[in-house]
């Protein structure tokens, strides 16, 4: 950012079969049968590209998350879809949860480096350390790993990753017909990596990519989370339901990048949004009322029953919230187990409360009005100290997600908030980030 160019937020739209909102494919305007059609992904993304936003975002689970009994669940691998959605599109960025706990570093490495070389330098990955022990028990697990040694494998995970997408250098292929020298093997190295979880040789069996490596977004808002996020990662997804816990959560952040050597600018925090828009409040208050009166209760109770760790089968449904354990005996989503609950106790709700509360955004802030107010909404947390973008949330696709491109969009860039047109060809360009500089080469006192 320079005196001529201003302060720009970023937007990313967090895709979700029918929508975000947990009865999403019971409303008219969405289209669950089409969870598994790729053509359905394809033009979602390219809905989002046509309001110039900087990437799709696919969350995953190792687990069939939820009860599919009551919700349009399950779907396709990211990786695979994001490749699909790279061949029907040329800006929007690409971005990938990938678990830490469950990959090997190898794996993930040679995968992200192909979906970058595909999309032209837009891949991204959202860095997951799992949560649950459904998870666990897919892969010979009788329980999960403890929350903090998932983040010790996630930092060594990552370190082996950026050895291996470092392990050629920019210029290693050669292409010398000639001499029949395809790569100079002087810049094409082996990593020999040997830690507590993982020993990896290398090199990597995928050229340097055009962005060096994925940009490295990351979600939780743990104490360790925070922590891993201001060592490694480039964007933050993350839950906060007020304006002063946006700005206290920004400012947290922040502070913690200067111990690792990075300065502010350096990492991207994108607080979730799920936006309910109509053309007047009164249209867009009727359909959270829509979307409310269609919960299964059922479900709302096992989501938050795994949310809080305590089984709430059974409780009234206009009763409190029962006796919580700590955060501390929590082995799963933390942040988001400390956000669901300090909800509850501020507001007051009942658990019925809660359920719809929770059923937009399950944690993540909701928020319903016309596409000016949304406007006004984005740009307080923006210039207030509380974001620098935000994770779009749509509520029910793909209308949601066209409501924000083709009517909130344009506010945004009205008030000089948003691009006009993409200035960048890669995710990191678009995102404002460098190109991280080859360490291995940089460690032999070559160019980086």
């Amino acid at each position: 950012m320079t005196a001529t160019s201003p302060r720009r937020l970023h937007l990313n739209a967090f895709l979700m079969n029918a929508g975000h909102h947990d009865a999403a494919w019971r409303h008219p305007r969405t289209q669950p049968e089409r969870v598994t059609d790729l053509r359905y992904f394809q033009q979602l993304a390219q809905t989002a590209e046509r309001g110039l936003l900087d990437s799709v975002f696919l969350a995953d689970g190792l687990a069939l998350w939820g009860k599919v009994r009551h919700n349009a669940l399950g779907g396709f691998e990211p990786l695979t879809l994001l490749s699909a959605l790279a061949a029907v599109t040329e800006h929007v960025g690409l971005i990938a949860t990938v678990s830490t706990t469950f990959n090997e570093p190898f794996h993930t490495a040679r995968k992200f480096a192909s979906l970058d070389h595909i999309s032209g330098g837009r891949a991204g990955w959202n860095i997951v350390t799992s949560g649950t022990v459904n998870e666990a028990r897919n892969f010979g697990q009788d329980e999960h790993l403890e929350h903090e040694l998932r983040y010790e494998r996630a930092r060594e995970f990552v370190e082996v990753a950026t050895k291996l997408w470092d392990s050629w250098e920019d210029d290693a292929i050669l292409l010398d017909r000639e001499r029949g020298v395809y790569a100079d093997t002087d810049k094409v190295r082996a990593i020999n990596h040997r830690g507590t979880y993982f020993g990896v040789q290398g090199p990597l069996n995928v050229p340097r990519t055009p962005q060096g490596y994925p940009l490295l977004v990351q979600a939780g808002s743990s104490e360790d989370g925070k922590e891993f996020a201001a060592q490694y990662a480039e964007a933050v997804f993350t839950a906060q339901q007020s304006l002063a816990d946006g700005q206290a959560f920004y400012k947290d952040l922040k502070s913690r990048l200067s111990r690792h050597g990075r300065a502010e600018d350096q990492l991207l925090v994108l607080p979730g949004i799920a936006p309910v828009i109509g053309s007047t409040e009164a249209e867009a208050r009727s359909l959270e009322e829509e979307l409310t009166g269609l919960q299964v209760p059922e479900y709302g109770l096992a989501q938050l029953s795994a949310m809080l760790g305590t089984d709430l089968t059974g409780l009234p449904l206009d009763g409190p919230l029962p006796e919580l354990p700590e955060e501390r005996d929590i082995n799963g989503n933390k942040s988001r187990f400390t956000l669901v609950a300090e909800l509850a106790r501020r507001d007051g709700l009942t658990l019925r409360e809660l359920i719809a509360r929770l059923g937009a955004g399950r944690g993540h802030r909701v928020f319903a009005g016309t596409p000016e107010q949304v406007a006004d909404q984005l740009e307080e947390w923006f210039t207030q100290g509380a974001a620098d973008g935000f994770n779009i949330m749509p509520p029910h696709l793909p209308g949601g997600l066209e409501d924000f491109v083709d009517h909130v969009v344009p506010i945004l860039q009205q008030r000089g908030l948003f691009r006009t047109e993409y200035t960048g060809r890669t995710l990191r360009e678009h995102y404002g980030l460098a190109r991280p500089a080859n360490r291995l080469a940089a460690a032999e006192g070559r160019p980086a």
